[in-house]
């Protein structure tokens, strides 16, 4: 490789670690849990997905045990040669019931999920409706269709009906998190779909970060805003709050099989380890059955805002497990990240690009394996650096 390629991409390292920008990894040495050990340390952790505590439960490192003796540890192939695993099927019928849709497909991530269906479904011809602070994932997979991209400012769903109006598209698709990862709002589904009614559009939902707290016995975004409609297509991530790994989406029948026959990154991949859908079957008992979890959820978050309402930083309104701390410029928000961690709290500085200028935030993740203790003892720190910093 010419040496200045190299010196190119060691300029622009550079310049992001001035910046403020450059990310590090931590390697754990534990499950995932509220106490992590990381070189050594433990640590309180407020930065894992795993919203319901399941990516450690008993039950399903004993499920994921069975399965690997059923099934071993690989797929060996992909979905359409010969790496689709009755555990797979058998998954794939489970969450379609578990949602109330007609059928589902299993794709390895969520990343994955998203930019294959979108590539699938819509192309040159057709009109592409998102919302401005969707998941990259969903952004990537509208530059990989080649349809037209429009994004309408956050939950606005005023400048989202003019775009639909004024646009002549064969196929028209709006996309939307419900959940946004970084903010922790919900997206104004009820009105989306009235929308899309309206205009003939579909309404593609990225549950990711609902999927398992929300709605009845956490069945999702649908279920919370008790909508049901043909038009609706749903993805779901597995590795949150379900505790193990991959991604669905759920649909009309001719959709699913659309996908199977049409997205790419389902069909030229190796399907997922079996094991993992054995281990989600039981995930899934427990999601329903075990209520607790979502109730403790809603204390842990009021406690939460109890705790840091008084700091100088701006908590935003998140109903849900996200909770962002408003911190400002990248390098602030770094600093106190820093200042956590050397008290062994970990909350992770979230920056641009992932974020917009200027608001720079700590990004708080909790989880029902938490408890109110843990919550003070972030409080008392962020209350003493808010003094000191």
């Amino acid at each position: 490789m010419r040496s200045d390629l190299i010196e190119d991409l060691r300029e622009r390292l550079h310049n992001r670690q001035g910046d403020g920008l450059h990310r590090y990894r931590s390697t754990l040495q534990s499950p995932q849990q509220p106490r992590v050990l990381i070189e050594g340390q433990e640590y309180l952790a407020f930065c894992s997905n795993d919203y319901l505590g399941l990516a450690n439960h008993p039950q399903l490192v004993a499920a994921a045990c069975e399965g690997a003796r059923l099934y071993g540890v690989g797929a060996g192939a992909s979905h359409l040669i010969s790496g689709h695993s009755a555990a797979h099927h058998a998954l794939e019928t489970a969450l379609a019931a578990f949602i109330g849709f007609p059928k589902a497909v299993l794709f390895s991530t969520g990343y994955m999920a998203n930019s294959g269906v979108i590539s699938a479904l819509v192309g040159r011809h057709d009109a592409v409706f998102a919302d401005k602070l969707n998941h990259a994932s969903l952004n990537e997979g509208v530059l990989l269709s080649g349809a037209r991209f429009f994004r309408y400012p956050h939950l606005d769903v005023a400048i989202l009906e003019q775009q639909l109006s004024a646009s002549p598209a064969r196929r028209k698709l709006v996309i939307t998190d419900s959940v946004f990862s970084m903010d922790g709002d919900i997206a104004p589904v009820e009105a989306l779909l009235a929308l899309c009614q309206k205009h003939e559009a579909w309404l593609m939902l990225d549950d990711a970060h609902g999927f398992g707290i929300l709605g009845a016995r956490g069945r999702g975004i649908a279920s919370h805003f008790n909508i049901s409609s043909p038009r609706v297509i749903y993805m779901a991530t597995l590795g949150k709050a379900a505790g193990v790994f991959g991604a669905f989406i759920a649909a009309q029948p001719e959709i699913i099989e659309t996908l199977v026959q049409h997205a790419r990154s389902y069909i030229y991949t190796t399907a997922s380890p079996p094991l993992l859908s054995h281990a989600l079957l039981k995930s899934l008992e427990l999601i329903e059955s075990e209520e607790w979890r979502r109730e403790k959820l809603a204390r842990l978050i009021a406690c939460v805002k109890g705790e840091l309402q008084s700091l100088r930083w701006k908590l935003l309104p998140s109903s849900t497990p996200i909770q962002p701390l408003i911190i400002g410029e990248a390098d602030a928000a770094v600093e106190l990240s820093a200042a956590l961690r050397a008290r062994n709290i970990l909350v992770p500085a979230i920056r641009p690009p992932t974020v917009p200028q200027g608001s720079a935030r700590l990004r708080l993740s909790l989880s029902a394996s938490h408890s109110v203790e843990d919550v003070a003892r972030l409080g008392t720190a962020l209350k003493e650096l808010d003094g000191s910093l």
